[in-house]
């Protein structure tokens, strides 16, 4: 390799696919007593993100043997981050996570997916996004909450459409 080039920081961009695969195999341990129906559905997608990370991980590593990389972190955060909105969606994931519990999880995955679709946007056509994440945000009650009466939080929109639903 020409010494002149700069290697390749893997260390930042091996973070996320680390995590997903340490989150998906706690995933998978926590579905053991779940319904069959559910284990095929969680171990179908977790099997697909598995994969994904694994040929990542496979690459990088391939890309160490060869001195085209290097396990450096200096890439993680920088000035561009501000720009790109990788900081503000880091700020909105964290909401998520602490809020869906108090707001329950269609209002703050529809907050999420409107804000996190607005800064990747930088702005534009937010009445649009608010719709599509309306649409997502809905279907995703419509299935997980509604149809398969998953144990995801509920809060005044859950219970509103419980109720509106029992009484017709």
């Amino acid at each position: 390799m020409d010494n002149n080039k700069m290697q390749r920081q893997l260390g930042g961009e091996l973070v996320i696919p680390v995590l997903a695969v340490v989150f998906t195999l706690y995933f998978f341990s926590s579905i053991w007593n779940s319904p069959w129906t559910a284990q095929v559905s969680a171990f179908a997608v977790g099997g697909i993100l598995l994969l994904v990370c694994g040929i990542f991980i496979i690459r990088c590593g391939i890309w160490l043997r060869r001195g085209e990389a290097s396990l450096g972190f200096s890439n993680l955060f920088s000035r561009e981050d501000l720009h790109t909105g990788r900081i503000g969606l880091l700020v909105t994931t964290i909401g998520f996570c602490f809020l869906i519990e108090m707001l329950g999880f269609t209002f703050t995955t529809f907050l999420f997916l409107s804000i996190s679709m607005i800064i990747l946007a930088k702005g534009k056509r937010p009445v649009f996004i608010a719709m599509v994440s309306a649409i997502m945000a809905l279907g995703g009650w419509a299935v997980f909450i509604w149809a398969f009466d998953t144990r995801f939080p509920r809060g005044w929109f859950e219970t509103t459409m419980k109720a509106v639903l029992a009484n017709g």
